[in-house]
């Protein structure tokens, strides 16, 4: 007998990053299948395009995207919020799928106040100006991921728990921490100068909800976080706001095992027909 989904008005995902060695697809999935939401914000970075190779696609990430396109056939409205990890979506920004959107940017309403919502990263001056060194990042952020997989492997055998080194080395670098923050302001200031009672980002992987105040007035700044190191997402019901954190004891018995042999495809393949499928699409 299968447990009853959890009813949510709307979730904030972003930063999944399907297709690297750090997304923790099986956890999403098992999150996904234990939620019945009425709608779903995917904020950017949900594949991640930069690092996409035919060499690693787990049948787990597949059954992601599968469960997704799942929820848009069954009417429930989706929106695909495009990051820089996924910016060649860019370009059919106002397009549809059935109830699937994309776009880039989105305001909703929620009981009478404004949600702004966008990945973020306009706000990071290296992917404006050095995108290369931005991708380069990527690929040593996803190794230090494996590094910490074997670390966490090994400490968890001598009974001393996980660790995170990339939150170690972020919470221990000083320019770290000030972009972080610096970033969150600036949100909140286009935020608050814009009439907006709550802005929600991704990028940052950093999940957070707080209400940040300038001269001008206040705004609740959320962050959805990510699904490589936080396994987070953003809540919304019943009027109020919350930070999910997947846990594994919530799921005790009831994660699926996913093969873990890697799907055989062509990424060139891949993508040529979903930039063809969108290119059908109408737009408003």
């Amino acid at each position: 007998m299968h447990p009853s989904k959890r009813e949510v008005d709307l979730v904030i995902l972003s930063d999944i990053h399907l297709g690297t060695y750090g997304c923790h697809a099986k956890e999403l999935l098992t999150y996904l299948k234990s939620i019945k939401p009425k709608k779903v914000v995917l904020n950017g970075d949900i594949i991640d395009i930069w690092q996409f190779s035919k060499h690693y696609w787990p049948s787990s990430h597949m059954l992601v995207v599968k469960y997704l396109l799942g929820l848009v056939a069954k009417g429930v409205k989706v929106y695909y919020i495009t990051g820089n990890h996924d910016e060649m979506l860019r370009k059919f920004a106002g397009s549809k799928m059935g109830s699937l959107k994309i776009v880039n940017k989105l305001v909703l309403k929620q009981q009478g106040e404004k949600v702004w919502i966008f990945h973020g990263d306009v706000f990071d001056v290296t992917m404006q100006h050095a995108r290369w060194l931005a991708k380069l990042g990527a690929v040593g952020y996803d190794t230090l991921i494996l590094i910490n997989r074997a670390a966490n492997f090994i400490s968890t055998k001598l009974g001393r728990g996980k660790i995170s080194l990339s939150k170690k080395i972020k919470n221990s670098v000083k320019s770290a921490v000030k972009f972080i923050n610096s970033f969150e302001q600036t949100a909140a200031d286009i935020g608050i100068s814009n009439g907006y009672d709550y802005v929600v980002c991704g990028h940052i992987h950093q999940p957070e909800i707080r209400t940040i105040t300038n001269e001008m007035g206040s705004i609740v700044y959320m962050n959805s976080g990510d699904w490589i190191e936080n396994l987070t997402s953003l809540e919304y019901h019943q009027g109020a706001w919350k930070i999910y954190k997947y846990q594994e004891e919530e799921f005790a018995g009831r994660i699926q095992e996913t093969a873990q042999d890697t799907i055989e495809l062509n990424t060139k393949e891949l993508f040529a027909s979903l930039v063809s499928e969108f290119s059908t699409m109408q737009q408003d």
